[in-house]
């Protein structure tokens, strides 16, 4: 269910299926780490608890790249070069509106309803508020679907943040239930592509790529392995620093 993309002593790499949780939460509902914890168990006979550092998260119906660590010193360097930008985590993302421009930035203040779980953009100088930045590249767009295919460089990590600013500036993201619309059962246009990362202990540069999965992602599927292939040979692609 969860494929495992890169793994050794210290940093295990792993695609997320969507609509799998990934850390538990109040619902109880089995999540990747649990699988992760269980994988870990079974192949090298672990006893007792298998430690497993959640160094960030996507969105229960998102799928795509997730790095874990082994051991708490991995997982403290992985979270300070996520704290630092030094962790790069590249998104694809199908959106609605074909006259979408070639690149641009949001900046927005985004506050979660904790009653619904759902997050708004509101006012800077709303209490609780978290600034949310992100950058995108248009990668493709059809006029007949109205869509684009954009590459999204996060700066910040909020919940839901992709979805919320892209929703608040008027390009939805196809099949997001939540934030847009779509058809009951096909996963949302959103997916963790590529990952790069200092490993915490070699201190090699390692790049990751995830091909996305969905209806959304099949008209662009040549512009999609252009860009996963750039993001292998460690280029930017067409997604500029």
């Amino acid at each position: 269910m969860c494929k495992v993309v890169y793994e050794d002593n210290h940093l295990l790499i792993v695609e997320k299926p969507p609509n799998l949780l990934t850390q538990g939460d109040i619902t109880g509902d089995d999540c990747l780490i649990d699988h992760m914890k269980r994988y870990v168990k079974q192949k090298y006979q672990k006893p007792g608890e298998v430690y497993l550092g959640c160094v960030h998260r996507l969105d229960r119906p998102v799928g795509g790249l997730v790095a874990l660590a082994r051991t708490s010193k991995a997982a403290a360097r992985l979270s300070e070069q996520l704290r630092t930008h030094a962790m790069r985590r590249d998104y694809l993302v199908v959106a609605t509106g074909a006259d979408i421009v070639p690149t641009g930035t949001l900046s927005d203040w985004l506050l979660k309803d904790e009653q619904t779980g759902s997050v708004a953009c509101v006012s800077p100088y709303t209490p609780e508020a978290q600034q949310a930045k992100l950058r995108w590249q248009t990668l493709a767009a059809d006029a007949q679907t109205d869509t684009a295919l954009l590459a999204i460089a996060l700066e910040t990590g909020r919940k839901h943040q992709i979805r919320v600013q892209l929703a608040h500036a008027g390009h939805p993201i196809v099949q997001d239930m939540r934030y847009g619309k779509g058809e009951p059962g096909e996963p949302i246009a959103l997916w963790g592509a590529a990952l790069t990362l200092m490993h915490p202990t070699t201190r090699a540069t390692m790049t990751f790529v995830s091909r996305p999965q969905g209806k959304a992602f099949v008209q662009y599927a040549d512009v999609i392995d252009a860009f996963l292939l750039a993001r292998s040979k460690g280029s930017p692609g067409e997604q500029e620093d």
